[in-house]
């Protein structure tokens, strides 16, 4: 029973630092304004940087509220394919945000038992051996994205929906391989930063 109590405490732990920074990736916000920005995508595309902002922001709500069934982007037409893609990734970040929460709420239990308890000396390992994992996904990422964002897609969805035609789903041209890159690695370093934080903070406290 205390094996699993630990299983579960740190498998809360993990996939809360996991959530919370997939969460924070997606709403941030200004990741996308730069690229766009720095790819010349408004030149491009033949659009402001305004226009962009807002097919970005049509995307993002459309994934985010259950109430919006229907994605019209204001400049960009889409196929039943590319728009099936999207409400398959609508699903993901609602199952992201689920687990999100109920991670949470195992952790901050595990996390006030373990205190109580003066074993917060228990988490250095798992941390420590954590920690090692990120710079080995960033070395692989730097190396070979295309397979990272190949593989990525090929885990998560069981069809070719996500192989946009830029003539019949012309977003894909809005959104370049370049902006995911980004996202993958803004994504590493907040996990490494949070897994090194966690092993220092239960290095410094370890008897307290």
């Amino acid at each position: 029973m205390e094996v699993l109590k630990k299983v579960t405490g740190l498998s809360s732990l993990f996939l809360f630092i996991i959530t919370i920074s997939i969460s924070f990736v997606i709403l941030f916000t200004p990741l996308y304004y730069y690229t766009a920005s720095s790819l010349g995508l408004p030149d491009t595309l033949n659009l402001s940087i305004e226009a962009l902002m807002e097919n970005y922001y049509v995307l993002l709500k459309y994934l985010h509220f259950p109430w919006i069934t229907e994605l019209n982007f204001p400049d960009f037409i889409s196929s039943e394919s590319g728009l099936f893609h999207f409400f398959e990734v609508k699903i993901l970040f609602y199952l992201n945000y689920i687990i999100l929460i109920l991670s949470a709420i195992g952790s901050f239990i595990y996390f006030r038992v373990i205190k109580r308890t003066k074993r917060i000396w228990t988490l250095q390992k798992p941390f420590f051996i954590a920690s090692l994992v990120p710079p080995l996904l960033l070395l692989f990422l730097t190396v070979s994205f295309d397979k990272m964002f190949v593989l990525f897609h090929e885990i998560f969805f069981n069809n070719d929906d996500w192989l946009f035609n830029p003539a019949t789903d012309p977003i894909i041209l809005a959104l370049p391989e370049e902006f995911f890159m980004y996202t993958f690695l803004l994504f590493f370093l907040l996990i490494e930063t949070l897994f090194i934080f966690m092993y220092q903070y239960s290095k410094r406290n370890a008897f307290k």
